[in-house]
């Protein structure tokens, strides 16, 4: 006798296992290859045919070389066969090659457990409430697949559904107290693939011509801000990113090893307020300037930048005090302001002209910077997002020549023009702005708000902030860049006019902030906070791991308990049948212990033979339920119930 592993898989199973591969593989088809996902598709098509057709499924040969193509294949596409995304197309793979060898029970389980753990792979990519809500339908799937598995053909789909769907409800109960209570740590459980937090696309740490406007197409959403108190207007909140002060000629960049310290001398009073960043992969924050009060873990550069000990991965929250009226670094050390008025050698030379004349005339250095900023506003400057190339003197080009240009443009030529008549300068890149939702109150700020600005000092009056977008486009400052540009390669979302658009937007934003506040931001500090309200006071993992347990097992017993009372409680059938007996006891027929039905309808024949009929109907019904071969319908029982008089 065979094991029952190794039994033959009946054909009827089969389609349970498709939909369940097929259910864990569609979502990684958007990361893969298009080749990949071709292959994929042939494969699964492949399957579906040989079963259809009942055809003989391919020999391991051919098997066995497919699967050494396809591993040569992900080794060439990702020059590895580690990590996250060669991993989960191997993964994604081998799921479907599986489609094409199912003989046997055990093939069946493999399947069922590999589409287990596909899930999982998911949350690489996305923990999005869609990415949940399909996750949750395709475990339903493979759960329904291993039902199928071992109850047989005889199972109809909508038994296998609902048990299925019995089992995940009676888990909620688990999940929830293993959510709540499972000791949290500060990092993954076990260490991630090194490419796990790749593809996360944001502001970068160097500045070249277009690099920032390339990231105003992009409508993702880079950070959430909630203020204590009332949000500062747009034109106010400047969230300070990495500071460049050294130029090749052609790319902006920080100094490293950069030596120094901040001093802030504080005017106006502090904002409060809270930043949910999404991943970006730097150690810099964005917050804004100047901070006073910073985040554990965080300090301040000597540009003011916030920066934190651990690279951001994964969404963090962070609490900031920033004030939006103060003087900065006014005592600068003299080598740091040497540093900021270095230009490349023999580069640039119209504008290094410009400069030395503004220079020569101006009697203050204010005055050069009124000139510049009156250059971008009176001399038919554009601010677009579909600059021209520029060449290998970009500055010289953009002032004298296409006068077309995005904040990187403005920022980087101003820098220049100050540096080159004697006013230290940098450049600083981060955001401007943002959109208030006007359904949870919180601030959204997209990558599309990326912005870059300029740092001039002045003695006695420190490091001073000038934005020379503002001279050319006014309203970007004002009102932000989405409503102003009218450039028709803005995103979609970001040109939505119509109100119930945007409404529909700022409630389906509402509720993914929800789900990343409440649900995705549940760490080790909120759970500590629980704990606290709850009366538990500076609990140990030791504890929670009782308490856990503790939990676990009240559930288990309650699930239990109610598990023995169903069985206990009589089968519809039986249900049915005691209810017409009821019936009868009203017309003073009661039945005796030992009468089987038919033996209580020769009575009823004799004593009733009013009843007689309707009754025999409700024996004749409740045998067929009870003993027929091929009838189970209960209806037919309750209507000759309802017709016994």
């Amino acid at each position: 006798m065979s094991r029952p592993a190794h039994r033959p898989l009946d054909q009827t199973a089969r389609p349970w296992l498709m939909a369940a591969a097929l259910a864990t593989i569609l979502p990684h088809l958007e990361h893969q290859a298009l080749w990949l996902s071709s292959l994929i598709g042939l494969m699964l098509l492949w399957a579906a045919w040989l079963w259809q057709r009942n055809e003989r499924l391919p020999n391991s040969g051919l098997l066995a070389i497919i699967v050494c193509l396809s591993c040569c294949a992900v080794y060439l596409e990702y020059q590895t066969l580690f990590g996250r995304d060669a991993g989960v197309a191997l993964l994604v793979i081998f799921m479907a090659m599986k489609m094409l060898e199912l003989k046997t029970r055990r093939d069946g389980m493999v399947v069922v457990t590999l589409g287990y753990f596909l899930l999982l792979t998911h949350y690489f990519y996305s923990q999005s409430i869609p990415t949940g809500l399909w996750l949750l339908i395709a475990l339903w799937l493979v759960t329904s697949a291993l039902i199928r598995l071992n109850s047989g053909p005889d199972a109809t789909p909508r038994s296998i559904l609902r048990y299925a769907a019995s089992l995940l409800v009676q888990a909620l109960p688990f999940m929830l107290a293993l959510y709540l209570l499972f000791p949290r740590i500060n990092g993954p459980l076990w260490g991630l693939p090194q490419d796990a937090h790749s593809g996360k696309t944001g502001l970068s740490e160097q500045m070249t011509p277009g690099s920032i406007a390339h990231l105003a197409l992009n409508n993702d959403i880079a950070f959430r801000v909630r203020f204590d108190a009332e949000t500062p207007p747009g034109k106010l909140l400047y969230w300070r990113g990495p500071v460049m002060e050294y130029f090749d000629g052609t790319t902006w960049r920080p100094q490293p090893n950069r030596p120094g310290s901040e001093r802030i001398e504080v005017i106006a009073t502090p904002l409060s307020y809270e930043i949910t960043l999404e991943a970006h992969n730097q150690r810099w924050l964005l917050a804004l300037d100047a901070p006073t009060g910073l985040p554990p873990e965080t300090g301040l550069n000597g540009t003011l930048t916030a920066t934190h000990r651990q690279i951001i991965n994964e969404r963090r929250q962070f609490r900031f005090a920033s004030t939006l009226d103060y003087r900065f670094n006014v005592a600068e050390n003299p080598n740091i302001l040497r540093r900021n008025l270095q230009l490349p050698a023999g580069r640039n030379p119209q504008t290094l002209k410009l400069a030395s004349e503004w220079r020569a005339t101006a009697k203050a250095p204010e005055e050069v910077v009124n000139k510049a900023l009156t250059l971008f506003a009176e001399q038919n400057f554009v601010y677009t997002l579909q600059p021209p190339l520029l060449g290998p003197e970009g500055v010289d080009d953009f002032l004298f020549s296409s006068r077309r240009g995005f904040c990187e443009h403005y920022a980087a030529a101003f820098v220049v023009l100050m540096r080159a008549a004697g006013i230290p300068a940098r450049v600083v890149g981060g955001y401007q702005g943002g959109e208030v939702n006007p359904v949870d109150g919180y601030l959204t700020v997209r990558q599309s708000d990326a912005h870059a600005w300029s740092e001039i000092w002045l003695e006695g009056r420190g490091w001073i902030r000038i934005d020379p977008t503002a001279a050319v486009s006014p309203a970007r400052i004002e009102n932000g860049r989405i409503d102003q540009s009218g450039s028709a390669n803005l995103p979609a979302l970001s040109q939505l006019r119509t109100a119930w658009l945007k409404n529909l937007r700022h409630r389906w934003e509402a509720i993914n902030n929800a789900w990343n506040q409440q649900i995705l931001s549940y760490d080790m500090q909120r759970q500590r906070q629980l704990l606290a309200r709850l009366g538990w006071q500076e609990a140990g993992w030791q504890d929670l791991v009782i308490l856990l347990a503790l939990c676990c097992t009240i559930l288990l017993g309650a699930i239990t308990a109610w598990t023995l009372h169903q069985k206990t409680q009589p089968d519809p059938a039986t249900r049915l049948w005691h209810k017409a007996l009821r019936h009868l006891a009203r017309r003073q027929v009661n039945c005796a212990p030992w009468e089987t039905p038919n033996a209580l309808l020769h009575r009823v024949q004799t004593e009733h033979p009013m009843l007689a009929e309707p009754f025999g109907r409700v024996v004749n019904a409740y045998l067929d339920v009870r003993y027929g071969r091929t009838s189970n319908n209960l209806n037919l029982l309750r209507e000759a119930i309802a017709q016994l008089p």
